[in-house]
């Protein structure tokens, strides 16, 4: 379909959601059977991955707003139908089974589902229930560097060493733009998944129906990641070579350490909805649908998420020896240029004089590491016997969202002229809360590496039993070029914390995190009236619907408040700042209201028999997302020289955008057309991420005795922003030879490009918008079907706000070109039994993004090819 393309996203390489025209999940209002269905993700977003597709009646997806189904969508109002008893009359049976295996995991995983159907009593009530069960198995690999810092440099950092009368403030300088980390990993996940249904209808009349309905869907998403890491700090590169835009394309880090990963996460996403349906048709010409749901989504019902992260390794740098580094103290009344009179000095046992070289475009390069290893001896650089604990990272999270419905909805007809009118009530309630290693001290309590690496506080060695192996990474990312290390080290993250508390130094368990805690319930009450009549312009048939919508919102969101009162270095991990208290806590509540008046017009006008003229205008809204709305500020990671906090904002508005359509079609054979459509979408009250320098509370920065100097990220309603752009498509098919085609394209262009050279703060893009084309050929005849489609995407901004960095505003995450070649083939045995086979990525591509400027690799996955078989029974 134009304008419409999948959403690709983490480690699964899923098919999580569509983009249309530019604009992701959380711009889409995903319904089904015109209810809006929960989602326990604090975004707008539905994950398509967490809802079963295998009995879907029918997907309609509206570019322009039906204000009867809702005006809350700036891209698209995409429904789902899904299977009812009176569908078809009398029994039906049918039955799928299959098996997928992914090329690099090998194993083979079954799926299934039965669908069954049945009308009785003259064909006034039917039954319908289905049960579906799908797993599939991913080993993805991927290189990644999570965020890229915005950074001054001392002028001496270009050089391999720096004196104190170097390290002068006026000396700080030279703009530009590190990696803080680089690393690598294979991440294995398990996707499991159940889906139920029954439903149940009645029509004691010609004029009455009545439907009854439950859906449910689990789904259990274990993972397996193993990988490498390595940090690096702003201040201590050396050799820094930069690039004419300030990329810093190589240097080297004194004693870099070398940290191994092993993470065990298993998330459940439970959700159901159930409804009831009822029209009744009052007179021939005046009918009333009433319907009402409610739906509930739990991330990790029973508080029973698993998220089990270990890091082990070697090296780092320890107090006194030869490199030096900042802190440094100045004497009183010292200027920017007056010297330091003593700066931190640092020696290390193992740590490397590390160091990272980019050598090209992030789309066909990965950052290329050298002088890995124990005092950079590549050969030992999986060496286990000198490995300790590091730190702990064990952050499960418990979310639960509830939505209540209610509409109904008048339709009165006679000839030419269809009026509809009605109501709907919706009530949202999300929570989250989470816990984390970071408040009880679990983090660092075990960190520091050991006695091999000179550091104290760390358990070493550690024992063999916990190593389960090694992974090459050759040939990690085929059509990559790059350096990355040569094995990843496989261990068991749950063992070590076993071997951690033998010790008696204290839980490996986190706790529970006040700052954590967010509750929004958002009450929206909406009226529409629309009105269709047709007739004729100059003898020509002229349709026009107009309609209007009007939306009232009322907003409570709430959350724990405190502020810190004391910061305090760490001694196992020489970089690292920890909260010692807090201010008592607090319960912050906010309560704000909004509503919208939104109208439509959409007029379709039939020049010829296989011509037609259409013309749209609407205004349309996307609300924040919920996680957005936090009414408090939260510390992020704390580390020297990079202090980060993020806050809400309770009082953010909607996204508003006036929308207007003019296409031509043209039916020039059976089953062949041709299209075009322009595009405008004029768009205000953008959420913007700022990110501004803050004192909180007045704590002090344990390494400069100076107010500490946090970069707060918080979100506001910031500029307007177009979007224009044109939609062409065309299918063709060859006569009766089966042969045919389908391929189209979307254009799109906006006035609010990033702007890599913005380091105000305040930077804003429109994200999303990218030019992307389809072509699917097919082929359908004598019971065979075969379809193979190729689908491209040019590079587009995915979001503002990558995982490390903000120093000069939220740092943007840009996704490159894509292509994608995907086939599938069935054949009908008989009437009744199909066999059918799907190969997904059958070019092997890739999914790679990148920051500021294409030389920035954030992430590179590789997901490999999946290949499906099965059969389908239908009686």
């Amino acid at each position: 379909m134009p304008g419409v393309s999948i959403q690709r996203s983490g480690s699964r390489g899923e098919a999580t959601g569509v983009t249309v025209r530019g604009f992701g999940g959380d711009f889409n209002d995903t319904q089904f059977d015109g209810r809006r269905l929960s989602t326990a993700s604090g975004g707008r977003a539905v994950d398509f991955s967490t809802i079963g597709s295998d009995f879907v009646t029918r997907l309609s997806v509206y570019k322009t707003p039906d204000v009867t189904l809702g005006s809350a969508a700036i891209g698209a109002t995409i429904d789902v139908a899904l299977p009812k008893p009176f569908d078809s009359t009398g029994t039906k049976l049918v039955a799928k089974a299959q098996a997928a295996i992914q090329d690099r995991n090998g194993n083979v995983r079954p799926s299934g589902g039965v669908l069954a159907s049945t009308t009785f009593a003259d064909d006034t009530m039917g039954i319908l229930a289905y049960a579906a069960y799908r797993r599939v198995d991913t080993t993805a690999n991927q290189v990644f560097i999570p965020g890229w810092i915005g950074n001054r440099f001392y002028e001496c950092q270009a050089q391999a060493a720096c004196a104190p009368a170097d390290l002068t403030p006026a000396k700080k300088n030279v703009l530009g733009w590190f990696p803080q980390q680089v690393g690598a990993n294979q991440v294995t996940t398990e996707d499991e998944r159940i889906d139920g249904r029954l439903a149940y209808q009645w029509r004691p009349s010609d004029t009455v129906e009545l439907t009854i309905d439950g859906t449910f869907t689990r789904q259990t998403l274990r993972t397996a990641a193993y990988g490498y890491g390595a940090w690096f700090n702003g201040d201590d590169l050396r050799n820094v070579k930069q690039d004419s835009n300030g990329t810093v394309v190589d240097f080297n880090q004194f004693g870099t350490p070398m940290d191994f990963n092993a993470g065990l996460t298993r998330n459940i996403n439970q959700t159901f909805i159930v409804g009831g349906n009822l029209k009744w048709e009052a007179t021939d010409n005046l009918s009333f649908d009433f319907d009402g749901a409610v739906s509930r989504s739990v991330l990790n019902p029973g508080r029973n998420g698993i998220v089990n992260n270990m890091n082990i390794g070697y090296g780092g740098t320890n107090p006194g020896g030869p490199f030096l580094s900042t802190p440094c103290t100045f004497p009183a009344g010292a200027t920017d240029s007056t010297p330091p009179t003593s700066c931190s000095t640092y020696g290390t046992v193992l740590g490397a004089n590390a160091g990272v070289t980019i050598l090209g475009s992030s789309a066909e390069f990965l950052p290329s590491v050298k002088n890995f290893g124990p005092n950079g001896d590549i050969s030992r650089f999986a060496d286990k016997s000198i490995m300790g604990s590091h730190v702990i990272v064990r952050n499960p999270n418990y979310f639960t969202d509830l939505v209540k419905q209610f509409k109904f909805v008048g339709k009165w007809e006679q000839e030419d002229v269809k009026v509809h009118f009605g109501a709907r009530y919706s009530e949202d309630k999300f929570y989250q809360e989470g816990e984390n290693t970071f408040v009880n001290g679990t983090f660092f309590r075990y960190g520091g590496y050991g006695a091999p690496s000179g550091r104290t506080g760390g358990l070493s060695p550690l024992p063999a039993s916990i190593f389960q192996g090694d992974i090459s990474t050759a040939g990690f990312i085929p059509g990559y070029k790059g350096d990355v290390a040569p094995t990843i080290v496989k261990y068991d993250p749950e063992a070590v914390y076993k071997l951690l508390e033998a010790t008696g130094g204290g839980t490996t368990l986190p706790a529970f995190d006040p700052a954590s805690v967010l509750g929004v319930t958002e009450k929206t009450w909406a009226g529409f009236f629309k009105v269709t009549f047709d007739t004729d312009l100059g003898g020509m048939p002229f349709h026009v619907t107009t309609g209007v919508r009007n939306e009232y919102t009322k907003l409570t969101s709430r959350s724990i408040g405190r502020l810190p009162t004391r910061l305090i270095t760490v001694a196992t991990d020489p970089t690292l700042i920890a909260v010692d208290t807090f201010t008592p806590e607090q319960t912050i509540l906010r309560e704000t209201s909004y509503n919208y008046l939104l109208p439509s017009i959409d007029v379709k006008l039939e020049v010829t028999s296989n011509f037609v003229a259409r013309f749209d205008a609407s205004r349309t809204l996307t609300r924040p997302a919920l996680g957005d709305l936090r009414p408090t500020v939260n510390l992020g990671t704390l580390r020297r020289g990079s202090l980060a906090a993020s806050g809400g904002n309770p009082d953010l508005r909607p996204y508003v955008a006036d929308n207007f359509d003019l296409a031509g079609e043209f039916y020039y054979g059976s089953n062949s057309y041709a299209s075009v459509n322009f595009f405008l979408k004029n768009i205000s009250n953008f959420i913007v991420g700022g990110v501004s320098t803050q004192t909180i509370n007045g704590v002090i920065d344990p390494f400069t005795n100076q107010l500490a100097q946090f970069q707060v990220n918080g979100r506001v309603n910031g500029p307007d922003g177009t979007v224009k752009g044109v939609e062409i498509a065309w299918q063709h098919v060859f006569g009766e030879t089966g042969f045919g085609f389908n391929a189209n394209a979307t254009i799109v262009d906006t006035n609010r490009d990033f702007d890599p050279s913005d380091i105000s703060g305040s930077a804003f893009a429109i994200t999303g918008l990218a030019n992307s084309a389809n072509l699917v050929g097919f082929y359908d005849k004598h019971g065979f079907e075969m379809r193979v489609a190729a689908n491209w995407r040019d590079s587009y901004l995915l979001g503002l706000g990558q995982q490390q960095g903000g120093t000069f505003g939220a740092e943007p995450v840009n996704v490159n070109r894509q292509f994608q070649v995907d086939a599938s083939a069935s054949y009908q045995v008989t009437k009744q039994f199909t066999v059918f086979g799907e190969v997904t990525n059958i070019n092997n591509s890739n999914f790679s993004t990148y920051g500021r400027y294409s030389n920035m690799p954030l992430e590179t996955f590789n997901y490999g090819r999946r290949f499906v078989f099965g059969a389908r029974f239908n009686y």
